[in-house]
């Protein structure tokens, strides 16, 4: 990273809040209601930073069910309806250690922080968390192709004209590193599982802002 930070984009399911636990639950309960199917856990990961749509594709070719055989639409709201159940007392205490002090590092900063995340319900979620005075941008991701595409991030760049090589962006699953990747963007892997593809990776969002990340920051990483 060789120039100043301008733009952080920040994925939600997994790095600000653990609410990714929360959305393989609800494709479980699902699938078991309606298919009387048990999805193995093994998939989360296959479906992490991925759209409602398109992790149920994945669910469907994995259950060996035609999806022209089924009501894609009543299955995809019907996994939205059980989620929002399940988010129902998500609250401030939900927000992964480290996230705010590193959301206030970047405001200290003067550095744009938008949300980028494959899920409908983040501006919920934002809410819920009582983070909103942090975030200058949300992305829709409605009409956007979803993880590993760039679209999402794209749109966050494109929202304040800044170059890829200005912005940073962090997330927990391979679809967003890749989509980080493919846009141009600065890619910062966060969780246990080590995510090769991205330019750093760290265990959790609890250590920072550390040194290493206040280089990146500052263009200095690398140098």
């Amino acid at each position: 990273m060789t120039k100043p930070v301008k733009l952080a984009i920040f994925d939600l399911d997994g790095v600000i809040a653990n609410t990714s636990v929360h959305h393989f639950m609800a494709w479980h309960r699902m699938f078991r209601i309606v298919f009387g199917f048990n999805v193995e856990a093994f998939l989360e990961e296959q479906t992490k930073g991925v759209s409602r749509m398109d992790s149920l594709l994945i669910l469907l070719k994995y259950a060996g069910i035609n999806p022209k055989d089924v009501n894609l639409r009543k299955l995809s709201d019907m996994k939205n309806e059980i989620y929002l159940r399940l988010i129902d007392r998500i609250d401030e205490s939900d927000v992964q250690d480290g996230v705010i002090a590193t959301l206030q590092y970047l405001k200290s900063r003067e550095i744009k922080i938008a949300l980028g995340s494959a899920s409908r319900n983040g501006p919920l979620l934002i809410e819920r968390l009582k983070l909103g005075e942090y975030f200058d941008y949300v992305v829709d991701p409605s009409n956007l192709k979803g993880k590993p595409e760039p679209d999402i991030f794209e749109s966050a760049r494109a929202a304040f004209g800044f170059d890829a090589d200005e912005c940073i962006a962090f997330e927990d699953s391979v679809a967003g590193i890749d989509a980080i990747k493919r846009a141009g963007i600065f890619a910062i892997g966060i969780g246990e599982t080590l995510l090769k593809d991205a330019d750093i990776h760290f265990n959790s969002m609890s250590v920072l802002p550390n040194g290493s990340f206040k280089e990146i920051v500052e263009g200095k990483y690398g140098k």
